[in-house]
């Protein structure tokens, strides 16, 4: 069964700052017209630093649209025309100080792709220069260091909530467990 939806037409009906909202008028794979209405969003990264001795370095943020403070992994928007890669390195290198040796992608995460079309690049960060965070002037994050082990338990027992995060960690649990050993 076919099943591709051809765009037909597309109206902009919100233009924010990090969104932007279309109303597409569609295709449908049977012939009949439809409507999706789609978020663009210019993609972002997240990396997870880990230390030598397997301690992940996560940052604490508040998030107005949950009104919580969440346990992420550094990570950020790209900006135009950037390469994920160096997104990565210049995200950790605000939020947490780090400056990474060795940083290599884990892959791609589709946030929700019935709604947004936005693509989160997904790395891991090792062998690091300590320097000062500098963040954004809009940006406030603590930073913390645990265990792969640990950050792991509080995936699965519900503690760390953000899919991002979620999805990284088991990610590269997996990648140490396939290399040999858990960090």
């Amino acid at each position: 069964m076919k099943l591709e939806e051809k765009k037909i037409s597309s109206e902009e009906i919100f233009d924010g700052v990090a969104i932007h909202l279309f109303r597409d008028e569609i295709l449908l794979p049977n012939g009949n017209k439809g409507v999706r209405e789609v978020i663009r969003h210019p993609g972002a990264v997240c990396v997870l630093p880990i230390t030598e001795d397997g301690q992940v370095v996560f940052v604490n943020q508040f998030r107005y649209a949950l009104n919580k403070v969440t346990l992420e992994v550094p990570a950020g928007k790209l900006e135009k025309g950037e390469d994920p890669m160096e997104a990565a390195l210049r995200e950790l290198s605000e939020e947490t100080g780090l400056t990474a040796n060795n940083i290599f992608s884990i892959g791609d995460l589709y946030t929700t792709p019935a709604l947004i079309d936005e693509v989160i690049h997904m790395y891991i960060a090792t062998d690091f220069i300590q320097g000062e965070q500098h963040l954004d002037e809009d940006e406030f994050v603590n930073t913390l260091k645990m265990p792969l082990s640990q950050a792991v338990r509080m995936v699965m027992n519900g503690e760390i909530k953000d899919s991002k995060t979620q999805t990284i960690i088991l990610k590269a649990d997996k990648y140490f467990e396939r290399q040999g050993g858990n960090k």
